[in-house]
């Protein structure tokens, strides 16, 4: 059974980020994903600005801007009756769409340049706790590992393992494809509301936009249909999809668990700040694991990042659950969209989600 310093499962941003950091410390570092890369995502593909600094830190700035990508210039609101709201995303740093089958293979390949074990295809099955971790698979193979990082999504394994994730709330389906670019798209995201939920848009490249749907189940096939007529689809066009939307937080490190990005706390995906999160959790936790395996902290280094956790949703949280309220009620976000003196409050909340964070 090989022993490593930190076990991480999931290689998804959080993951892989996690474990470059680990082993740019000089940790002997273990990622299991049981996925096969390079795969989609169910996501909006934006890339927060405040995403630049912890890219730049893993000296991987020039090559995610060498990959197909799309710089966005703006972000349009569109009510139901389709009054619109245009606010410009001035930055010095800039927000881009970057497909995740892209961004995803490049992170992990930047950790298994820097020395991490990648196992893909492999499915963690069984945990236990006692002085360090053990991990089974499905595949038969078992690791141990001093310390363990759960980077597996908003339906974590890991969390399910250890009995720590919550009872979800299925108030809405994610649906994400993408279609051929229209033509004259330009260089914008979209925010549509709709009587049936809201589509999400946005050019991932010259040829390719994202586009995401969302809605409750029982008006999903309706917004579906409204999708395909808009965009010239086919009907039975393949969707990618993801629920729950939403989840309780979790404590983010106990015993020897780090949980990092959305395994932690899922932030409403209509902001599209999820990628920032997921990589700035992970070099925290990484921080934080450097002094657990050296040993050289004063203060406990769980709670450290716990507090470090806290410190990076500050402020932003409220901006979250104003996302999350007019998501849920598309007609009353479409009124407000139609009242001047509140287009004020989209230009300074969306000011306050694309400013870049160190």
């Amino acid at each position: 059974m090989e022993t490593f310093d930190v076990a991480i499962v999931g290689a998804g941003p959080a993951g892989s980020t996690c474990a470059a950091f680990c082993s740019l410390a000089g940790l002997r570092t273990l990622v299991l994903e049981r996925e096969t890369f390079p795969r989609e995502k169910v996501c909006g593909d934006c890339l927060n600005p405040s995403s630049w600094p912890v890219l730049d830190r893993l000296d991987l700035v020039q090559r995610v801007r060498t990959l197909p990508h799309a710089k966005l210039g703006s972000v349009e609101f569109i009510a139901i009756s389709g009054r619109r709201v245009i606010i410009d995303l001035s930055s010095e740093e800039s927000e881009i769409a970057i497909k995740r089958s892209l961004f995803d293979m490049l992170l992990m390949s930047r950790a298994r340049e820097l020395g991490t074990q990648v196992y893909e295809e492999t499915t963690v099955t069984a945990l236990t706790s006692n002085n360090g971790w053990t991990i089974e698979t499905a595949r038969g193979a078992t690791f141990a590992a001093r310390t363990l990082v759960g980077a597996d999504g908003r339906n974590s394994t890991v969390a399910r393992l250890c009995n720590l994730l919550p009872r979800p709330a299925r108030e809405r389906v994610a649906l994400q494809a993408h279609i051929p670019l229209p033509p004259g798209f330009g260089d914008r995201i979209v925010l549509q509301f709709l009587s049936e939920g809201y589509s999400g848009q946005a050019p991932v490249n010259h040829d390719e936009l994202n586009l995401c749907l969302v809605s409750n189940p029982s008006k999903l096939p309706a917004l579906r249909h409204w999708a395909e007529k808009q965009f010239a689809l086919q009907q039975g066009h393949q969707w990618h999809t993801i629920t729950p939307l939403t989840r309780a937080a979790l404590a983010p490190a106990r015993d020897n668990l780090f949980l990092v990005g959305d395994a932690a706390r899922v932030v409403e995906p209509f902001t599209g700040e999820g990628i920032y999160y997921a990589l700035r959790s992970a070099e925290l936790a990484a921080q934080a694991i450097v002094k657990v395996i050296r040993g050289n902290h004063d203060v406990d280094p769980a709670s450290e990042y716990a507090e470090a956790h806290a410190a990076i949703y500050r402020g932003r949280l409220l901006i979250n659950r104003l996302a999350r309220a007019a998501v849920l009620s598309p007609r009353i976000t479409s009124f407000l969209i139609h009242a001047a003196r509140t287009q004020p409050i989209l230009r300074s909340l969306t000011a306050k989600i694309v400013t870049p964070q160190l």
